[in-house]
């Protein structure tokens, strides 16, 4: 190495002297080489430092998985065992420290979650992100929901009290020493724009509000009610009832086909006790001959503020519903019962759902909880799960708990039954980062607050509010004739949820509940949403109840707005608990619920007529029933039921093209794709692809592509409308001037030939090479930063797109818009699970994307892959089998405080 010089130095002389000027350029060159190599090096020191310092805000919120954390507040040490997939369970002495270390624990996996939530559940989106948020903000400042959990607050018990305070605690505990980018990298992105924002301390409203969240995204038939209000304008009452069917009876089943005489009498009654005990049946179940009729009969072989607000809470749109079923132990192979249920949300990440286990030590009177399953990051408790002795799931009732009413006001006055009432108001005001606060001014009525005026349906509405002649008008909804005086109108919205409830309740109650009993009289409390319960235990019972508060209407029946000025209209009170739908150990062995209408027309309540038109139910109705008769259930086959894509109105479209050739011969070779497909909606399927944009192509021609356009929400209903139109040739729906379109023939055949084209645009002329999944796509969207419109932002927090199977109204519910322009997956199936009563340790769960929401971390979507492709991992429950697979333990034990001296 020492010769090195000198030898560069002699021939640097040589060089010289026999040939300077290439001399000087070899040293220019040399030194722009030296400088480029410094610059580069520079460059690449900043790009490690700028990547490392990425790398170090990324991960410095990912939480503590292992060793000792000391925690204010805590009573004795706390164990939080995780599995591979970050799924915690907790082992605590106390009610006070199980649910304070749930606070702590759902506070390191989600904590930008539930602060955004707060502020969704608030009104305050505008604090966060400035003024674009303001109208939702207004909307949802206007409907209250933070001041009634707060009041719900108030009304809680001192020990439901003392959880919620417990659970806020350690989510305190947590912030005290995770600020900004240390509680989750979306602090990092938000100080971007909003420097000057500070995470407030949580409380038990903040836990409260969310389930008011849930109750809107759950809300049942609002949309409606304000699609045929808006439809009135266009289109005749016989119009409107063709595009609004009522639920086909005959040909779908109901939950619960009668109430018997014995049913209990009220919630954890003693007859309800003594019934539960004795085995006695207080309802039955689907029949096998109703079963049979649904399969045979129906399926022939051959945007608006409102819609912001439901994005923002992960989405009410197409699709949304639930599946649930519970089938007893004389159809399975254990001799217990299995019970399996998969809720269907709009489509977020992280997952509307947080897996968790809650497990007192010793279970005792003062420590009951020994409880695991899917629960809501930043509400105590488990929603959806089991615990040592039942189980239990939900699906949305599908009742209706909304109403809109027609206020005729005057001033700051409306007529009520002759007379002119004050208006309630109050002032909102809203702070907006980055800009001033901005004021509002909120009325009400008795029936609620005015929404006209926040969003361009309800306002239109208020501004064209009856039907008939401007001589002669007929109040919506009436169907009296009654004439409407003329004035200035506004509309209010009635909901159960925006009444003081006990839902906050509800929920130890379920989880502490050990019988048939505990699980009614937990059920009593569950005011909104109003959901189905089904039940199953470990002494082999199965069950189901209508819970909460449903309304007894007076002279309407609100399926269209009310007129408030009468009060003859308002609600009459509540159907009382002990008459609501219960079933016990129906005798045909299962219980089956999918949104479909609980009970037979005959019963004595209107619970509403909005309902799912029974495709999801009729099928999974099907399915149990073939199973059973090929051998005893097991869990495999609960999902395999979960798993099924049959797509009902691709059956019916196999049927009407039968006979049927297009004049292109191109076009035909997609329709050809139906001869012999099995109608699943597989994600590889070529026939899967082209039938679904043919049903799209074919419900535009018929309903939207008019000069007076009607509504495509709700593919359920309009496969009942299509498969009656398909039989009725000759119905004025098969005309469409607009297209220059008539007669049935003519317009299926237009259907086929787009349907054919738009594929060859989407995927190549090459049918072969069409698949449902590349169209169906699902891409995995935060909520926040995911729809920034930034694209590198964007990048960070969202995954996919990827390729999935199901559709609307299938048991697979993978719901996409129709007429949209889009068949990508907007709600899904967003969990799915199956517990058996014989082994608890062998049921399984999964759900959409994982438990961590900190994007990069391991467990941010590692649950997708087995979601999207059907399968479900061992949901371990007993204590021993738990702590052995946990991959991580952390102990939360109490800060000690130094006393001086």
């Amino acid at each position: 190495m020492s010769d090195l010089p000198s030898l560069t130095g002699a021939n640097r002389t040589v060089a010289h002297s026999a040939d300077p000027e290439p001399a000087r350029t070899r040293s220019i060159g040399r030194r722009i080489g030296i400088i480029a190599y410094s610059v580069v090096a520079g460059l690449t020191v900043i790009a490690l430092i700028a990547a490392g310092f990425v790398v170090w805000t990324i991960q410095r919120s990912f939480p503590q998985l292992d060793g000792t954390v000391s925690a204010a507040g805590l009573e004795a040490d706390v164990s939080v065992y995780r599995d591979d997939l970050g799924i915690p369970t907790i082992v605590a002495d106390s009610t006070h420290d199980l649910f304070y270390a749930q606070g702590y624990v759902q506070a390191q996996d989600r904590f930008w979650e539930m602060d955004f939530r707060r502020h969704v559940t608030s009104g305050r989106l505008a604090e966060l992100f400035g003024a674009s948020q303001l109208p939702t903000d207004e909307f949802l400042r206007t409907l209250g929901w933070r001041r009634v959990a707060e009041q719900e607050v108030q009304a809680l018990d001192a020990t439901t009290r003392g959880y919620y305070e417990a659970y806020a605690d350690g989510v305190n505990a947590y912030l005290a020493d995770h600020q900004g980018a240390d509680a989750s990298l979306e602090y990092a992105v938000l100080g971007l724009q909003n420097a000057d924002y500070e995470i407030e301390p949580w409380t038990p409203a903040d836990s409260v509000a969310w389930l008011k969240a849930m109750a809107w995204d759950l809300r049942s038939n609002i949309e409606e009610e304000t699609d045929r209000a808006l439809l009135a304008a266009d289109f005749t009452p016989a119009q409107i009832a063709d595009l609004y069917p009522a639920y086909p009876y005959a040909d779908h089943p109901v939950i619960v086909p009668t109430i018997t005489a014995d049913a209990p009498s009220g919630a954890g009654s003693d007859a309800s006790a003594s019934a539960a005990a004795a085995g006695t049946r207080v309802g039955s179940g689907v029949s096998t001959g109703s079963a049979g009729a649904a399969t045979g009969v129906s399926w022939r072989e051959v945007g608006s503020v409102v819609e912001a607000a439901s994005a923002l809470l992960g989405g009410a749109g197409e699709g949304v519903g639930s599946n649930s079923w519970v089938v007893s132990g004389a159809l399975t192979a254990s001799g217990m019962p299995l019970l399996s249920n998969d809720p269907h949300l709009g489509a977020s990440l992280p997952s509307v759902w947080h897996q968790i286990g809650l497990r007192c030590r010793t279970v005792s009177d003062a420590c009951a909880f020994d409880v695991a399953g899917f629960g809501f990051s930043g509400v105590p408790g488990v929603v959806i799960g089991h615990n040592a002795d039942i189980a239990w799931g939900f699906t949305n009732l599908t009742a209706d708990v909304t109403d809109l009413y027609l206020e005729r006001v005057e001033g700051d006055a409306y007529w009520r039954d002759g007379a002119l009432v004050p208006l309630e108001t109050r002032t909102e005001t809203f702070r907006v980062a980055g800009g001033d606060d901005v004021t509002i001014d909120v009325r009400s009525t008795v029936h609620g607050p005015i929404v006209s005026g926040l969003t361009d349906d309800f306002t239109a509405i208020a501004d064209d509010p009856a039907t008939g002649s401007t001589d002669a008008v007929v109040p919506l909804g009436t169907g009296d004739g009654a004439s409407i005086p003329p004035g200035e109108y506004a509309v209010s919205l009635r909901w159960t949820a925006l009444d003081v409830g006990t839902t906050a309740s509800a929920i130890f109650a379920l989880n502490t509940a050990t019988d048939f009993a505990g699980f009614r009289a937990a059920a009593s409390l569950f005011d909104v949403p109003a959901q189905n319960l089904i039940y199953a235990d470990r002494a082999g019972n199965i069950g189901y109840q209508s819970p909460g508060k449903l309304p007894i209407r007076g002279a309407g029946d609100g399926t269209m707005p009310q007129p408030g000025w009468d009060s003859a209209y308002d609600w009459q009170g509540f159907i009382p608990f002990a008459e609501l739908p219960v079933v016990y150990n129906p005798e045909s062995g299962y219980i089956v619920t999918a949104n479909n209408p609980v009970i037979p027309e005959s019963y004595p309540y209107f619970l509403g007529s909005d309902w799912d038109y029974g495709w999801r139910a009729a099928r999974i109705v099907d399915l149990i029933e073939r199973a059973a008769a090929r051998g005893p259930l097991t869990a495999d086959d609960m999902s395999a039921i979960q798993a099924d894509q049959q797509f009902a109105m691709g059956k019916r479209l196999i049927g009407a093209y039968a006979d049927i050739t297009l004049d292109d011969a191109k076009a035909q070779r997609g329709l050809d794709l139906l001869t012999g497909w099995d109608a699943q909606n597989a994600p590889d399927s070529s026939a899967a692809a082209f039938a679904n944009v043919l049903w799209d192509e074919l419900a535009q021609d018929l309903f939207s592509r008019r000069a007076h356009p009607a509504s495509l929400s709700g593919q359920g209903r309009l496969f009942v409308v299509v498969d009656r139109l398909l039989d009725d040739p000759d119905s004025a729906w098969w005309t469409n001037d607009t297209l220059g379109v008539d007669g049935q023939r003519a317009l299926l055949e237009r259907a086929a030939t787009d349907a054919y084209a738009r594929l060859v645009s989407l995927q190549g002329d090459d049918p072969d090479a069409w698949n449902w999944g590349s169209l169906h796509t699902i891409t995995l969207t935060s909520g926040t930063f995911g729809e920034s419109g930034i694209a590198p932002i964007e990048a960070l927090f969202n995954r996919g797109p990827f390729p999935v199977g199901g559709g609307s109204s299938v048991v697979d519910a993978t719901g996409w818009t129709l007429g949209s322009g889009s068949f990508a997956t907007t709600t899904v199936p967003s969990m799915r699970m199956t517990i058996d009563l014989a082994d608890l340790d062998a049921s399984r769960w999964n759900h959409l994307t994982g438990t961590s929401g900190h994007a990069f971390h391991p467990n941010y979507y590692d649950q997708f892959d087995a979601w999207q492709h059907q399968r479900q991992t061992p949901w371990l429950f007993t204590r021993e089998r738990v702590e052995a697979s946990a991959v991580d333990t952390l102990v939360l034990t109490p800060r000690r405080v130094r006393v001086p001296g």
